[in-house]
Formats: C-alpha cells, sequence, structure tokens
C-alpha cells in the first residue's frame, strides 16, 4: 500500500511516517505542498493520502478539490491544525474521508487511519 504524506513540515511528516512505518506501511511518499502532490500522485497513484491544510504554493484544501475532480476514490485523511468546525465542514464537502488535529497523538492517528480505510474497504 503505498501513501502519500503532504505537508510543508518535514517534522511533522517524518511523525506521521514513523506511526505508518508501526502500523506496517513502510512504502511513503512525501511531497511538500499540493502542487508536489499532484505531480507524485499522477505519476504513482497512492492508495491513501495524509494531507495538511496550511502550505504554499497550493494548501490541502485546494489540493483536494483538484485530486478530488479526477480521483473519487482514494481515501484522504485530513491532518492539520484548523480545527474550527466550519472548516472541518469544508473539507468534508471537498470530499475529505476523516479528520485529525495537530497536535495527535501516534494511537490517534493511528485510529484514524486504520477507521478510514475499513470504511473505504468495506
Amino acid at each position: 500500500m503505498l501513501v502519500m504524506l503532504v505537508d510543508d513540515s518535514r517534522t511533522s511528516r517524518n511523525i506521521q511516517k514513523n506511526v505508518l512505518t508501526q502500523l506496517g506501511y513502510g512504502d511513503v511518499v512525501e511531497a511538500g505542498d499540493g502542487v508536489e502532490a499532484l505531480t507524485k500522485a499522477k505519476a504513482t497513484p497512492p492508495d491513501l493520502i495524509l494531507l495538511d491544510w496550511n502550505m504554499p504554493n497550493m494548501d490541502g484544501l485546494a489540493f483536494l478539490k483538484t485530486y478530488r475532480a479526477e480521483n473519487r476514490k482514494t481515501p484522504i485523511i485530513m491532518v492539520t491544525t484548523e480545527a474550527e468546525k466550519s472548516r472541518i465542514i469544508e473539507a468534508i464537502k471537498a470530499g475529505v474521508n476523516n479528520y485529525v488535529v495537530k497536535p495527535f497523538t501516534p494511537e490517534g492517528l493511528s485510529s484514524r487511519i486504520k477507521e478510514t480505510l475499513a470504511k473505504v474497504t468495506a
């Protein structure tokens, strides 16, 4: 299973990568913003995307809308500091499958990943 981490923070990507490795998902590709993520996703479509909201060049919501226009199935989990209810609703309407607010615990991220994958494979 190929997982794409889209976050401008290398530290955040490393934390998420460690959680994914613990869960047995070692095949990870990283992108620092939405533009880079779109390019990499077209070259090698991921099976799961963990997506930050606030990034330079193309933010997570813009990436989500652009990506969803072509790909409705890939599960996407927004991993962000954006905790306002209106922002969460906006992301859900744009097609996000789940939502994790930073800072998160490895257990919290792990349970969201498992929950999301269970829903899309059911």
